[in-house]
């Protein structure tokens, strides 16, 4: 009897750390889940920016120079007068879903090069990583410059520019998970088994490469963003009027000093949207840490 008591009150004494470590765990996982589902708020927040602006981007909606939180104008208003807070929506917009339109471009590249080259193996696998290789010794930003010269001046130009030179990350990830998947015991049984190379890829290898692909695309969001906007500073974007945040901080940085409002808004909304990217990279990388 005296045994089962000393027995019970043990488990007693190691329940309320059993419960802390529990609740610890509870907790972190939970914040990486929220850090995770930023871009998905984001996303959706860009994409109600016509609802949440209060004006047209385009429009004079007041007088200039109208400072933060006068004249109806939370954020102030420009040069022209146009509402502040709704050329940033607009900007933070342009800017969100470009950065998602070249990673998802990079993706789709590199992901099928990078397979192509693990899956085959030899001659093929040299040819096309001395080819990323290639890719991999070109500047973005120079790129996006020189085809920007040569087709004019457009958002459109500058994405084509970045997303020439961004997919070989992707194809090295997925090369290289591939091939340490591909050595795996259960992969060597399904080969030996008689499942044929393209079942093997697509059920068994491709999955196995999202985990790292997720979370190297959630950190070239930020990335991106900041890319873009320094190329929008430099006048490779959409020419004026279009609310692009490094344009925009560009066109007012001579009213900084007086009207700093103009010039100082744009930048934290691209302060903003490469946080975003970070943290979400951060708390996938925690969760996938977790499983």
């Amino acid at each position: 009897m005296a045994v089962t008591e000393v027995y019970l009150r043990g488990q007693q004494a190691k329940l309320p750390g059993q419960l802390r470590i529990r609740s610890q765990m509870f907790k972190k996982v939970r914040g990486n889940t929220i850090m995770a589902a930023l871009p998905l708020i984001v996303t959706a927040l860009v994409l109600l920016a016509p609802l949440l602006a209060p004006h047209s981007p385009y429009t004079v909606a007041g007088p200039a120079f109208t400072p933060p939180g006068h004249g109806g104008f939370l954020l102030g208003s420009d040069s022209v007068g146009r509402d502040e807070l709704s050329r940033v929506l607009y900007g933070m917009r342009a800017s969100w879903l470009s950065a998602l339109a070249v990673i998802a471009s990079g993706l789709v590249v590199g992901v099928t090069i990078g397979t192509v080259a693990a899956v085959a193996g030899g001659w093929v696998d040299s040819l096309l990583m001395r080819f990323t290789d290639l890719f991999l010794s070109l500047p973005g930003p120079v790129l996006a410059i020189a085809v920007v010269a040569a087709l004019g001046p457009s958002l459109l130009h500058t994405l084509i520019g970045v997303a020439i030179v961004w997919w070989p990350f992707y194809a090295r990830i997925v090369r290289g998970e591939i091939r340490s998947l591909s050595a795996r015991p259960h992969l060597e049984a399904a080969k030996m088994s008689g499942i044929g190379v393209m079942r093997r890829t697509l059920r068994h290898l491709l999955p196995g490469t999202f985990p790292a692909l997720v979370v190297t695309a959630s950190l070239d969001i930020g990335n991106l963003v900041l890319t873009l906007a320094g190329l929008s500073f430099l006048g490779l974007g959409s020419p004026a009027p279009s609310p692009e945040l490094g344009a925009m901080s560009a066109r007012n940085l001579t009213f900084l000093l007086q009207d700093y409002w103009t010039a100082v808004m744009p930048g934290i909304g691209i302060l903003i949207l490469a946080l975003v990217g970070n943290i979400s990279g951060d708390g996938l990388r925690g969760l996938m840490k977790d499983r």
